[in-house]
Order: structure tokens, then C-alpha cells, then sequence
């Protein structure tokens, strides 16, 4: 079955453009669209898609509270991929800590824009690039490293979330550690368990926010 896909953006030139990149691959349908986040809830009821690609800054509703929105109302929720025109851009930021899975940019190259839809469809590895990386350690609190403390992530734990930070797939963690797969998924589960962190992007923010990974 192909990944599924809704577009957000105010902009109809945007959307056509995701339709035309996305719509051509044989794994992947875009099933709906909207122009403002606004929208958003009661199309992710009815179409289920997979993800959503969803621009950050819309006139009604942003991407950040529709994100909200979403991750709270929605059982099951779909992927959310933050679509945007600067990589330094705090709300791009503030959607990630508010649960968004990834993070893409408007001009990406068409190829970019089809692996990104793919690495947040499956959930194994995430985008968090360098600006965004930098904000993040910027954001870095004293009650961040304090929970990362409480955690008390055991020395493995702590070297696949170094991995995880960089944007390791489990595939990737489990080579290079010389592991199984289902070991490296054991330990991200423990890790996101202990760290209170809904997912990867989650696991992550913490990491860097604490000081314990530092952006490179």
C-alpha cells in the first residue's frame, strides 16, 4: 500500500508543486489539501492519511497549533512533516517541540522532498538539520538537563541516542554497533519510555536542549 499524503500550505503554487513531485511516485498517494491548518483536523478524520506535509506559517491557523491540535485530538495521529522557506526559522523549531516529525524545505530538490515523506512515513530516522540543531542547544535549560539526569539512560541507551541525535536509522545503529535490529528498537523504546519523548524528533530535541549532544 502507497504512504498517504496531505498537503498544507496557503499557497496554491506550493501544493501543486508537492502533488506533482509526490503524485509521480508509485509508493506514495497525496489523498487531499488545504490552505490553512484551520482545515486540517477534520481532513485528517476523514482521509487518514499518513502524513501530513504542513507549512508553518498560514493567515488563520499556523503550523504549530494545527500540529497541536492534531497530536492531541486525533487517536492514532498521522506523521507530520513541517514544510517551510527558512531552516532557521523558530517556528520550524517550535512545531518540532510541539510534536512534528520532520522538517523540509520549500526549495528542496524533488528527490529530497520524496525522501523526506519516506524516512517520516516509517518512523526510523528523522530530519533535523543543522540550523534546526542549533536552536535547539540555544533553547538548552537547566530543568532540560535535569530530566535528561532523571532518566538515567544506561550507557547503551546513551550511545544510540548519540546516534539518533545524528539521524541514524535503526538499520544504521544496528551495523554500527555490530547488533540486531530489534535490539537497536528495544533500546530507542526504552530511551523514548524513559525521556517521556513521543518519538524519535522527541528523543532528540531533549538531547540537545540538555546540552548532552552538542549541534556539530
Amino acid at each position: 500500500m502507497p504512504f498517504t499524503v496531505l498537503l498544507v500550505d496557503d499557497e496554491p503554487l506550493v501544493r501543486a508543486g508537492l502533488r506533482a513531485v509526490l503524485g509521480a511516485q508509485p509508493d506514495i498517494e497525496v489523498v487531499g489539501e488545504a490552505a490553512d491548518g484551520a482545515a486540517v483536523i477534520p481532513l485528517v478524520n476523514r482521509l487518514r492519511p499518513d502524513v501530513v506535509a504542513m507549512d508553518v506559517r498560514m493567515p488563520l491557523m499556523d503550523g504549530i497549533e494545527a500540529t497541536r491540535l492534531v497530536l492531541r485530538t486525533v487517536p492514532d495521529p498521522p506523521k507530520i512533516l513541517v514544510v517551510t522557506t527558512f531552516e532557521n526559522d523558530e517556528y520550524v523549531y517550535e512545531a518540532l517541540r510541539a510534536g512534528a516529525d520532520g522538517f523540509l524545505l520549500k526549495r528542496a530538490r524533488p528527490a529530497e522532498i520524496v525522501h523526506a515523506v519516506r524516512l517520516v512515513a516509517e518512523g526510523e530516522s528523522l530530519l533535523f538539520p543543522a540550523a534546526v540543531r542549533q536552536l535547539a542547544a540555544e533553547y538548552g535549560t537547566n530543568e532540560a538537563r535535569a530530566a535528561l539526569e532523571r532518566a538515567a539512560l544506561t550507557d547503551r541507551e546513551e550511545e544510540v541516542l548519540r546516534l539518533v541525535a545524528r539521524g541514524l536509522s535503526n538499520a544504521e545503529i544496528a551495523a554500527g554497533l555490530t547488533v540486531g535490529i530489534e535490539t537497536v528498537k528495544s533500546h530507542v523504546s526504552s530511551i523514548l519510555g524513559k525521556l517521556g519523548a513521543r518519538d524519535r524528533t522527541q528523543a532528540v530535541i531533549a538531547a540537545y536542549e540538555s546540552g548532552f549532544v552538542a549541534p556539530s
